[in-house]
């Protein structure tokens, strides 16, 4: 009996790629800080606060467009409301941040000022911990990972898999904005929190706040990227690969999906709360809007611009879809809709890999040609003489041909 020989688990990253991770390390840690407080305003190479906060959202954003990839590009499982995990974890580090004012709000009172204009007394109970930044860290995590975990238990035990899982994401996100929207479940409705000021006594609007939260934010993106990488490169990352392609055989094999695809999703669920919780101090503020169809559909779109199942492809996506927002809204605001949504027809059409399968193609065509046998001199008299006198090649294979290309 043969033994099976089993493929050696290659490294975490090429010796390019460490490089590429480390520069980027470099840049959001201290090239980034560099440009902004210390170069001068008037200087080409200023990075400016508003650019600062621009790139630190997008950041947030593409933690959320790789969470989406592990469970969508890895696992097969489309979700349209992961907008409620980054929420929820932004609305953890929200209630934190507005028992930070204190009495520093309009009303001068303990109580956040939009529980003072509607005459509440007390805290509610779910704000018992917020005072406690160990405990926001907690319930960051805690939050949108027991609510991925609950939801995702009762689904996947259903086996509700496809387009219905799909809305069912949806309906859930939608109905937890309604629920958002009520002024009485204590979390500010339709306003939301907003006019922070600060974070462990620490005011937020001072230039070294932002830049320490751009940088932890990219440094969280990165550690993000090289978890998902080791995850996937992993036995539990081949099993996850293995029920996106064929979950039936799988099952066959004697693995049970169920846990396999419920902690994948929990682990998704857990880093968009953590990129909502970054989200929210570096925009200011947070409200239900957060949780709207579109906000998760668009998290859909940059895991597909970008190229599902390639792990760095939907940052790029987030970075690519996000800076074009951001110009488009201003420039053209009335199109950006109309662009987005033509943009994802596109890829589904004419781009399934997404931007980076596309240049992954070209580099393989490449390489294919650079690769290919030349033809042997021999080969290139044959052709000669056959072209001379207009015949097949193939009827001067069995001659020889010497060095000048005459028949023998």
């Amino acid at each position: 009996m043969s033994k099976v020989v089993l493929p050696t688990k290659g490294p975490l990253l090429s010796g390019k790629g460490w490089t590429a991770f480390f520069v980027a390390l470099i840049v959001v840690c201290a090239v980034a800080p560099v440009l902004n407080m210390w170069v001068p305003a008037d200087s080409p190479l200023h990075m400016s606060d508003y650019a600062v906060a621009l790139v630190g959202k997008i950041m947030c954003y593409a933690i959320c467009a790789l969470a989406m990839d592990l469970i969508w590009g890895y696992t097969g499982i489309l979700s349209l409301g992961h907008g409620l995990f980054f929420a929820l974890g932004g609305y953890m580090m929200g209630m934190y941040l507005m028992r930070q004012i204190g009495r520093d709000g309009n009303y001068k009172s303990d109580l956040p000022d939009f529980m003072v204009f509607l005459d509440w007394k007390t805290l509610p109970w779910h704000w018992t911990l917020s005072d406690s930044f160990i405990a926001t860290l907690v319930l960051i995590v805690a939050v949108p990972g027991l609510i991925a975990f609950v939801f995702g238990f009762f689904a996947f035990r259903s086996r509700i898999k496809g387009v219905y899982f799909s809305i069912i994401t949806q309906a859930m996100t939608f109905a937890a904005m309604l629920l958002f929207f009520r002024n009485e479940t204590g979390f500010g409705g339709n306003n939301g929190f907003t006019d922070f000021k600060r974070i462990l006594g620490i005011p937020i609007a001072t230039q070294e706040m932002r830049m320490t939260l751009f940088a932890l934010t990219g440094a969280t993106l990165l550690g993000f990227f090289l978890f998902a990488k080791w995850l996937i490169g992993s036995k539990f990352g081949r099993v996850l690969q293995a029920i996106r392609d064929a979950e039936t055989r799988v099952m066959f094999s004697g693995y049970n999906p169920l846990p396999y695809k419920l902690t994948i999703w929990v682990i998704s669920a857990v880093m968009c709360g953590v990129a909502g919780a970054l989200y929210v101090p570096q925009v200011g503020i947070i409200n239900p809007g957060e949780m709207s169809a579109a906000n998760s559909i668009e998290i859909a779109i940059w895991a597909a611009v970008g190229g599902r199942a390639t792990l760095i492809g939907p940052i790029i996506g987030a970075f690519i879809v996000n800076g074009a927002k951001s110009w488009l809204t201003v420039a053209y605001p009335e199109y950006w809709l109309y662009f987005l949504g033509a943009l994802f027809i596109a890829v589904t059409l004419f781009l399934p890999n997404g931007i980076v399968g596309l240049v992954r193609k070209w580099l393989s065509r490449e390489k294919k040609e650079e690769e290919k046998p030349q033809p042997e001199p021999v080969q290139e008299a044959r052709r000669a003489v056959a072209a001379e006198q207009g015949v097949e090649p193939d009827a001067l294979a069995s001659l020889p041909v010497d060095a000048k290309g005459a028949r023998a």
